[in-house]
């Protein structure tokens, strides 16, 4: 039984709501304990109708104040060395996670037994390893590796 404190919290999306309804998952809202499929029906239609409407609302309100010249964003994000930064932190990070670093000593292993980026990515997954986001490794993910690490690139 899955416990929500309100049904609007749940999703903004009717259909979605409705989905979960119908897989009979049982849930109860802390809002509407007592609430029927009709009323189900009723407040999340309510609730993607609301969610809309904010975003309409919010879409003209950036507008309107871009239009008296308000500068949306932050410009110093979009400045060609903070992007390089950026782009350095994301390698770094992905350079130092624990699953990358098993993976890429695994990688330089296998490149000795002259594999192809698909037979190595082929190996890994067989083994069980995943990559850091927990997917299965592909050649072009090996190669990501390799290129990382600074490895021969196949």
């Amino acid at each position: 039984r899955l416990l929500i404190a309100k049904l609007d919290r749940l999703s903004r999306n009717a259909s979605f709501v409705m989905l979960l309804r119908d897989s009979e998952i049982d849930f109860v809202a802390c809002d509407l304990p007592d609430a029927n499929t009709l009323t189900i029906g009723i407040m999340a239609s309510f609730a993607q109708h609301e969610a809309e409407q904010i975003s309409k609302r919010t879409r003209a309100a950036l507008a309107q104040k871009k239009s008296r010249g308000f500068q949306l964003g932050k410009p110093e994000n979009l400045t060609h060395e903070s992007r390089k930064k950026a782009i350095d932190a994301i390698i770094e990070n992905a350079r130092n996670h624990p699953a990358n670093k098993q993976a890429s000593e695994l990688i330089r292993l296998y490149q000795h037994d002259h594999l192809t980026t698909r037979g190595i990515a082929e190996k890994l997954n067989q083994h069980g390893f995943r990559t850091r986001k927990g997917k299965l490794f592909r050649s072009e993910t090996v190669r990501r590796l390799q290129t990382n690490k600074g490895e021969k690139n196949e």
